[in-house]
């Protein structure tokens, strides 16, 4: 696999150093701590809000920092669980005497890391909360997560809580607001090549030309199984068809919906399967609010897509249509 690489062991500073030079007015990078932080943060006035995870999975997390969304990311390696000290001494320098909300994709590394940070900041009297995110539908517990995994519904909380918190509101609300986003979100993802992280120099899995992984995660994770590659038609289907009764729907009800890319996926499939999904939907009497269509969480170069579903209320409306500017651009 060829890919735009120096030493793979400076893959993830190097991509940090770019994305603050390119946004030299709104984000600063910390190489200390792979922090990238709003330039205005911290502020009083407002909860700090902080993800984490692995790198290369981007825009997520780092490219998600911005008014509106987080105050600071603080990746570690690809697909690694940013270390502790990463999340405690990126929390102390962002702390706001509003409180501290970590938000953490629902993966075992990710966990032990920032339950450890979160102890540690409790102890010195930091007001901080964590929320985890899981909103796979494809497995309900495997030896790579401790329940369901946090895939790109991750960016539905990250949005609500953000818009929440640049209204003032207490720790407590935003906690509330993420709990509530995350309880009503579901993902699932469907993969049709593998990915290769730069320090490993070869795919993490392999399938052949006409296989397709369902379920899989977005480390390379197995999914529900894998089989034979079937038509936009079927695979849209087969998705929603896992979605969907995961929460009960009545005729009527809204939703935001995501179609986001691997990392590999023209955006002309993408919307190709979003057309779909819509018509499922319509013909489910579910009616999409607001659309997504894009990469949000990728998977390297993984070839895939996933389906988010939100179901919505008018509070989450609001939240999901308030201001926002990240160096992704995409809210």
């Amino acid at each position: 696999m060829k890919k735009f690489v120096n030493d793979p062991k400076q893959y993830v500073p190097e991509m940090l150093t770019g994305i603050a030079l390119a946004n030299p007015d709104t984000l600063k990078y910390v190489p200390e701590y792979n922090l990238i932080m709003r330039t205005d943060a911290p502020s009083n006035d407002k909860v700090t809000i902080i993800q984490g995870s692995g790198s290369g999975h981007e825009p997520a997390h780092v490219m998600a920092v911005g008014p509106g969304m987080l105050d600071g990311a603080c990746p570690g390696d690809v697909f690694a669980a940013p270390p502790m000290d990463y999340v405690y001494e990126s929390a102390k320098l962002l702390a706001s005497d509003k409180g501290i909300l970590l938000l953490v994709n629902n993966y075992t590394g990710d966990k032990m890391a920032f339950e450890m940070a979160s102890e540690m900041l409790d102890a010195e009297g930091y007001k901080v909360a964590t929320l985890f995110i899981n909103d796979d539908v494809a497995v309900k517990d495997s030896t790579f997560t401790v329940g369901r995994r946090g895939v790109a519904g991750n960016f539905f909380v990250m949005k609500a809580c953000g818009a929440k918190a640049e209204q003032g509101a207490e720790l407590e609300d935003v906690v509330r607001i993420g709990e509530k986003v995350n309880s009503v979100t579901r993902s699932m993802g469907i993969a049709l090549t593998p990915c290769t992280p730069p320090a490993k120099g070869e795919p993490l899995f392999h399938l052949a030309e006409d296989e397709m992984e369902v379920g899989v995660g977005i480390h390379g994770e197995p999914g529900r199984r894998r089989d034979k590659l079937v038509s936009a038609d079927e695979i849209v289907d087969e998705l929603l068809e896992a979605i969907v009764p995961d929460l009960p729907y009545a005729d009527g009800d809204e939703v935001a919906l995501m179609v986001n890319g691997l990392g590999g996926t023209p955006i002309s499939e993408l919307y190709l399967l979003y057309g779909i999904a819509h018509r499922m939907l319509a013909e489910r009497g579910i009616k999409v609010w607001r659309s997504y269509v894009g990469e949000y969480c990728t998977s390297l170069e993984m070839a895939g897509a996933s389906i988010t579903l939100v179901k919505l209320d008018d509070e989450i409306k609001a939240l999901l249509s308030a201001p926002a500017e990240t160096a992704i651009r995409v809210f």
